[in-house]
């Protein structure tokens, strides 16, 4: 993991020489991940943050609190870790003054994620100094995955699938819904552990599956990102369960989404989850290097406005080490795919206060069209118990 971090970081470098860029600064997690191999610290929801200054000519550096120097030093491959301290003249102010210089022709950082304070040091300690964006530049590096990369992802969707036969097998009339999750969070952290060891880089990776479990039944369903609840389920309802906060490993992040009926299924329910089927089906068939991104989304939409329902979601979403990557699969993205690109790509319908329709999938674009990351049965699902 960290010798790809390191050559990400040298390709960013390149780039940056390309465009005149002399430095910018990294504050979002899923970016130093990326770039310098580690994550995990109490950061900037603590007051604290950490960043990585990338030079284009000179080796990098990571600023970080000094309580979690020793674990960011032990997890990343960068050499010049800078520390401060929450009081006192050491302060992280002090330390990205010092690595940016005194006085920047500009200060490339990633503006739509750079947390408040860290931007607002900036405009007061370099006024008139342009503040750019280096988000795209990064962005684009981050479009194609490596075939390491991919098979992390893989590795990713087998948790995924664990996640979901738990879910699916505890689901029974009478259960509350907060034992589904509870069932989803131990098999997807047992079958986690099995790709970890306790050694190298390795140690610093928690098998632990995380997040509020978002989990719908019944009536519920179609409220699309409620959280498990004590609410028990009945005969015949619906449940949902997504895994888009949950589904990740070695901090990729997958989408994963399945709907089940308790014990039968209504035929309004039928009609809605098939469409939503269907309408994923429609999207993947679309799925192939060379066309736009919106063709994607046009197939999905195609079969809903057939069967009679509006839907306002994308498609799908270009995922990776964040939750959200560009492209996106929704109309008025002209991104041309290509092969190695990763998507989540889903199926959604809601009937407000009466059922929803919900798929969604993780694939990798191929040479000549996808593989599944993610793989669990695309039909109508009952659960029998």
């Amino acid at each position: 993991m960290l010798d790809q971090a390191r050559t990400r970081t040298r390709d960013l470098q390149t780039r940056m020489r390309d465009l005149g860029i002399r430095r910018a600064v990294f504050t979002d997690e899923s970016s130093i991940a990326y770039l310098a191999g580690f994550w995990g610290y109490l950061g900037i929801e603590f007051g604290r943050p950490t960043m990585l200054v990338v030079n284009a000519e000179d080796a990098p550096i990571v600023i970080t609190p000094l309580m979690e120097s020793e674990m960011v030093a032990a997890m990343t491959w960068v050499e010049d870790v800078r520390t401060w301290e929450d009081m006192g003249q050491n302060s992280w102010g002090r330390a990205l003054a010092g690595a940016l210089g005194e006085a920047p022709e500009a200060v490339w950082v990633e503006r739509g994620s750079i947390p408040a304070i860290v931007r607002n040091f900036l405009d007061d300690s370099y006024p008139g100094v342009p503040i750019k964006d280096i988000s795209p530049v990064l962005g684009a590096l981050r479009m194609i995955k490596t075939p390491f990369e991919i098979e992390v992802m893989k590795q990713a969707g087998q948790i995924a699938g664990a996640m979901m036969a738990a879910a699916h097998g505890s689901l029974r009339e009478g259960l509350p819904e907060y034992e589904s999750a509870l069932a989803v969070i131990e098999e997807g952290s047992r079958k986690a552990a099995d790709f970890l060891t306790d050694t190298g880089w390795d140690r610093f990776v928690s098998p632990m599956i995380h997040n509020l479990q978002i989990l719908q039944s019944g009536r519920d369903t179609s409220m699309v990102h409620r959280r498990a609840s004590v609410r028990r389920y009945q005969r015949a309802d619906p449940v949902y369960f997504c895994f888009c906060n949950m589904a990740q490993f070695k901090q990729y992040k997958l989408g994963f989404d399945r709907m089940f009926h308790i014990g039968e299924v209504t035929d309004e329910a039928a009609r809605v989850q098939q469409a939503a089927i269907d309408a994923q089906q429609a999207a993947l068939a679309a799925i192939r290097p060379g066309i736009e991104a919106q063709e994607v989304s046009a197939a999905a939409n195609e079969i809903y406005a057939v069967r009679g329902y509006e839907t306002g979601y994308r498609t799908g979403r270009s995922i990776g080490v964040a939750y959200l990557e560009a492209p996106e699969l929704k109309a008025g993205d002209t991104t041309i795919l290509k092969p190695g690109m990763t998507f989540a790509v889903d199926g959604g319908i809601s009937v407000d206060g009466v059922t929803a329709g919900r798929i969604g999938d993780s694939i990798v674009v191929t040479e000549s069209g996808f593989d599944y990351i993610t793989d669990y049965p695309r039909t109508l699902l009952i659960s029998e118990h």
